[in-house]
């Protein structure tokens, strides 16, 4: 099994702690973010990973040296020159994932409780390009869903507005679930990411506008256990969290 961490971001909302440490490394419970991550992408059976890097990068490529790579392999995507957010960041770290074999991909500042096994399980046996890790979660965007749970579209519930332009949406029709930030990707996805797909673009706008061509998929966990790493007063709601899960 192979894996992406999302490990390139700015870190803006958890400022003050980013403006000399990248968030990758912002400690969870005594441990970085992204060993939390790493641990659970090998506890699932992931052998090999990439990490992409753009703030304070060279501390993320030191810190996995220093700890061995945790005893996997792992892979760096240099973004240092510029950030090319999640679309722009899974293309160009595509080399790394030739072949037919799915691979993981998990936002670094993301803890749960699902069970990556069987999330990877499911997409191997969905026939999808893309398999999404979504809940019935209450939040303000929701990414919508038909009866197959195949991705139709996304609605933000506050201002109405709706992707891929020119989508209708109906609420009998449609199923709203939020994102977990942790989704499976098969490098048949790869072929949809033509020459207009160039650069820094979010993986979402990407999956909006192809999934009418690309079959992107959810897979449904209705009790999920999730917490977004977002801002200094989450945490302690991260370190609670995680003593919870042990």
């Amino acid at each position: 099994m192979k894996a992406m961490i999302f490990a390139a971001g700015l870190g803006t909302r958890l400022k003050p702690l980013t403006d000399h440490t990248p968030k990758a490394l912002v400690p969870v419970n005594g441990r970085p973010m992204l060993e939390h991550v790493i641990l659970k992408l090998k506890a699932a059976g992931c052998t090999e990973a990439v990490v992409n890097v753009h703030h304070f990068g060279q501390q993320i490529i030191d810190f996995l040296h220093a700890n061995q790579n945790f005893g996997i392999t792992i892979h760096i995507s240099d973004e240092r020159n510029e950030l090319l957010d999640t679309g722009g960041g899974i293309k160009k770290a595509s080399s790394f994932f030739s072949g037919t074999a799915p691979f993981l991909v998990h936002n670094v500042d993301i803890l749960s409780d699902v069970d990556l096994k069987v999330l990877y399980d499911f997409h191997l046996q969905s026939g999808n390009d893309a398999t999404l890790l979504v809940s019935p979660r209450e939040t303000s965007r929701y990414l919508l869903f038909d009866t197959n749970i195949r991705l139709c579209g996304w609605l933000n519930k506050l201002t109405g507005q709706t992707k891929p332009a020119g989508f209708i949406y109906r609420h009998d029709i449609y199923n709203e679930y939020a994102f977990s930030g942790i989704h499976v990707v098969s490098p048949s996805l790869f072929r949809y990411m033509d020459n207009q797909w160039e650069g820094k673009f979010p993986i979402m706008d990407f999956y909006l506008q192809t999934c009418k061509e690309a079959r992107i998929g959810g897979y449904l966990a209705t009790g999920l256990q999730l917490i977004d790493i977002g801002k200094p007063d989450t945490l302690a709601q991260a370190a609670a969290f995680l003593k919870r899960m042990s």
